[in-house]
């Protein structure tokens, strides 16, 4: 699928201005929102904000920017199949998410950090589009991380589009990346930092839901048997 438009909204800008920059040189059109759209805007880069782009602008105090049907429905969109109902909505298909969430867990660590600022770093924009186009990788490539900057954009200066493995490889990635995002919020909001309405804070200094997210680091020779195969897997972040 041609890359036509491109969605970015990140925390994390490492590398973003040079993939931007190169993602415009091919005539690709930029949407992006808030801190992103103004660091895009400060380099140089062409960019239509999300808000021109929606009519809609960002409401209470930032909660709501990306949460709209041109948004999500330019990201869901089948070719071929919801081109009507796009145009009914006045969207158009988006082909590239970008988008790394609102460090929560960085948040987490700063044992200063009140409750309400906790709760304020829940990112719910960002892994609404991440979900989105992943589920949608049939037709959207989603980048979470910037490592990944390189490769995706070798592949569309190489063919003019994402790979459909490289799709599947990214939305995977994207889905384990909101699965540890929303692990990490639900252990803060079940642990000793857990703050009930009337002030009190969780009793136990042991959160009430642990997951820890692992990546697969390289396979054994063989695993606990020698006719068994094997895998070797990290504590990921």
């Amino acid at each position: 699928m041609p890359i036509r438009t491109a969605l970015l909204s990140v925390s994390d800008k490492t590398g973003l201005m040079r993939f931007a920059a190169a993602l415009a040189k091919r005539g690709v059109t930029l949407l992006s929102s808030g801190g992103t759209a103004k660091a895009l805007s400060a380099e140089g880069i062409a960019v239509e904000t999300v808000e021109s782009y929606t009519g809609s602008p960002e409401v209470m105090g930032g909660r709501v920017k990306t949460l709209h049907p041109r948004v999500h429905g330019g990201i869901l969109a089948r070719e071929g199949t919801d081109d009507q109902d796009l145009a009914k909505l006045g969207a158009r298909f988006i082909d590239l998410v970008v988008v790394n969430l609102y460090p929560f867990e960085k948040v987490a660590d700063n044992p200063l950090a009140g409750y309400e600022e906790l709760i304020e770093n829940i990112d719910i924009g960002g892994p609404s589009m991440v979900r989105s186009a992943a589920k949608n990788h049939a037709r959207v490539a989603i980048v979470c991380d910037p490592n990944d900057y390189d490769k995706v954009l070798a592949e569309i200066e190489k063919d003019g589009e994402v790979s459909p493995i490289t799709r599947r490889e990214l939305a995977a990635k994207a889905f384990a990346h909101t699965a540890a995002y929303d692990a990490a919020i639900s252990g803060v909001l079940s642990g000793p930092r857990a703050q009930d309405p009337d002030g009190t804070v969780g009793a136990s200094p042991y959160p009430q839901y642990l997951t820890l997210p692992f990546e697969r680091a390289y396979g054994l020779r063989y695993g606990e048997n020698p006719h068994q195969s094997g895998a070797f897997y990290v504590e990921r972040g």
